[in-house]
């Protein structure tokens, strides 16, 4: 008797206020796994830049279409077979729940770390429309992830960045191997 493997496809999401190394990180999973990267980043309107790059954070309502942008796109790519390591802020439970609706196999990577760091590489980074005078508005409204979300990985970046990326890699082959493995 043969035994069928069948190959699922995953959505790692790499999660923090901005200034965390969202991006990057998601960049180097998507390499290492031969992933599609996306930058949630991407999918903002020229308003909702300009909105933030005025200091106003962005409300739910301006966030809708924006999420249900991203979402469309996440399904294009699993429809045609893609993984996807996506780069997205994540600081609402509610709308971290979105793409665990998706079909994918969803994990996320939760960057944490100490706000005079993360404000600090914030005002080291050029041509960004993040204003460095959101981030207070990004830690107020990032919701700690739920005991329910067993989903979520806890990284700590307040370290060398290529240690970080060594922890999210092994972190995603061991759960891609079990999703594999089931």
């Amino acid at each position: 008797m043969s035994k069928l493997i069948v190959e699922s496809l995953n959505l790692f999401i790499v999660m923090g206020v901005s200034g965390t190394g969202k991006s990057s990180l998601a960049t180097k999973l998507a390499d290492e796994l031969s992933f599609v990267f996306v930058d949630a980043d991407d999918f903002h309107s020229v308003q909702a830049k300009k909105y933030m790059a005025e200091n106003k954070p962005l409300t739910d309502e301006m966030r809708a279409p924006w999420l249900a942008i991203i979402i469309a796109h996440l399904t294009s790519l699993h429809q045609q077979g893609k993984s996807v390591a996506l780069s997205y802020s994540g600081l609402k439970s509610a709308h971290r729940e979105l793409f665990r609706e998706l079909p994918f196999d969803c994990h996320f990577f939760y960057l944490r770390g100490d706000k005079d760091v993360i404000a600090k590489r914030i005002s080291l980074r050029e041509s960004h429309f993040f204003s460095p005078e959101l981030l207070d508005s990004q830690f107020e409204t990032m919701q700690v992830p739920l005991v329910s979300e067993t989903d979520i990985s806890a990284i700590n970046i307040d370290r060398d960045f290529l240690s970080v990326v060594d922890e999210i890699n092994t972190l995603a082959q061991s759960i891609t191997r079990k999703v594999n493995n089931v």
